[in-house]
């Protein structure tokens, strides 16, 4: 039985079949889409046609040849990728090495350092070293003094060495400036 335009029951039209939902796959199928869609309305609103959306929408024809070859434009945009890759591995590599002086530095650093301690131990040895010597001379010749009280001979003696060895001992250890 053949339906009229409009159903009598209702009054409404009949319901179209239902088209397969069409899923854009690039921004401009989107675009173009939505631009069918609007023309499409626009013109069955203008012209009372019905709407075009039972219509699948266009689709680019493709080349059956190979799209290997690049337009002329597309080499611009091959050198500027290029160009801004050759940059980056530059900066990295800029980087890398700046990290490997900075290793050096520090470690050169830390030798210097441990080198300075050394030099200084050995230095503070030394003077402890002169320091009791000098204090063990002192505790000499303060006994000395003592049991040359009786000898005066013997004290001048130990003044003689006593000035000799004031002239070998550097004066800041004694604590003369």
């Amino acid at each position: 039985m053949a339906v009229d335009k409009k159903d009598t029951r209702s009054g409404k039209a009949p319901k179209k079949e239902s088209q397969p939902l069409i899923i854009a796959k690039t921004p401009a199928e989107k675009q173009r889409l939505k631009l069918e869609r609007l023309m499409a309305r626009e013109l069955a609103l203008s012209w009372s046609l019905p709407l075009l959306s039972d219509r699948e929408p266009r689709s680019p024809r493709r080349r059956g040849s190979s799209s290997a070859g690049a337009g002329s434009g597309e080499f611009h945009v091959y050198r500027h990728l290029r160009r801004r890759e050759y940059q980056r591995q530059d900066f990295l590599e800029r980087i890398s090495e700046k990290q490997k002086l900075d290793e050096k530095y520090i470690e050169k650093v830390n030798e210097n350092q441990k080198a300075a301690e050394e030099r200084t131990a050995k230095r503070r040895k030394k003077r402890e070293k002169l320091k009791q010597k000098m204090l063990a001379k002192k505790a000499k010749m303060e006994s000395q003094k003592e049991a040359g009280s009786e000898e005066k001979s013997s004290s001048s003696a130990s003044e003689a060495e006593e000035r000799e060895d004031d002239a070998e001992v550097p004066s800041f250890i004694m604590g003369k400036r």
